[in-house]
């Protein structure tokens, strides 16, 4: 399986935290998935910029600042049963809605840290294409150019009943990270003898 490589954290950190920028997103972008992406973007490079000379003495709040909406712009809850696979069928209310809550800290936390070194680089959106009527799903593409390397990125969004674009997964790099996360809990609940707490305990302190 394809593992999430440390240099390709604070790429990860971009792709997903993108969605996280205490903003206030006009009509257009709440109804458009690309609008959405390009406003979010900027407003995140803001908050790196408010926050990496302070880093890490302000830490809690940057983090708190990241995680503040995060509900707003992630489906962590339809991403998080993903992550788990079969053995979410197997667990309790309590225990998806505590792996989804420690799935977002695991995140926040680690490419939170990769992220605040962010600096200089350019992230492009590529061709937006129209959107067909009632479409409910549709993939992003989006590249984070540095003076040595083209990352790729691709959003797969969805549409909810309110007409708000959730992100549901990303691709970055050719690397699947909704399938890579899965493999990884499947590993670990098998290392474990499918002991779900276990996993779940150990969730946090093997994303860091």
């Amino acid at each position: 399986m394809k593992r999430v490589s440390t240099g390709l954290k604070k790429w990860i950190a971009v792709a997903f935290l993108t969605f996280l920028a205490p903003m206030s997103l006009s009509a257009d972008a709440v109804e458009d998935p690309y609008k959405k992406i390009e406003q979010v973007t900027v407003e995140l490079l803001d908050i790196i910029a408010a926050y990496r000379d302070s880093y890490p003495e302000t830490e809690v709040a940057y983090f708190g600042k990241l995680d503040q909406l995060m509900s707003a712009h992630v489906d962590f809850g339809f991403i998080a049963r993903n992550v788990m696979g079969s053995y979410g069928r197997s667990a309790s209310p309590e225990q998806r809605a505590l792996f989804a809550k420690t799935f977002r800290d695991g995140l926040v936390e680690t490419y939170g840290r990769g992220l605040i070194s962010y600096n200089d680089q350019k992230i492009v959106l590529l061709e937006a294409k129209p959107l067909a009527k009632g479409q409910r799903k549709v993939t992003v593409k989006q590249e984070i150019r540095s003076a040595d390397n083209v990352y790729p990125l691709e959003y797969s969004l969805a549409r909810k009943k309110t007409g708000e674009w959730m992100v549901v997964n990303v691709i970055i790099n050719g690397i699947n990270l909704g399938k890579t996360f899965r493999n990884q809990f499947v590993q670990s609940a098998q290392r474990s003898g499918g002991d779900i707490n276990q996993v779940i305990s150990g969730w946090l302190s093997n994303a860091k």
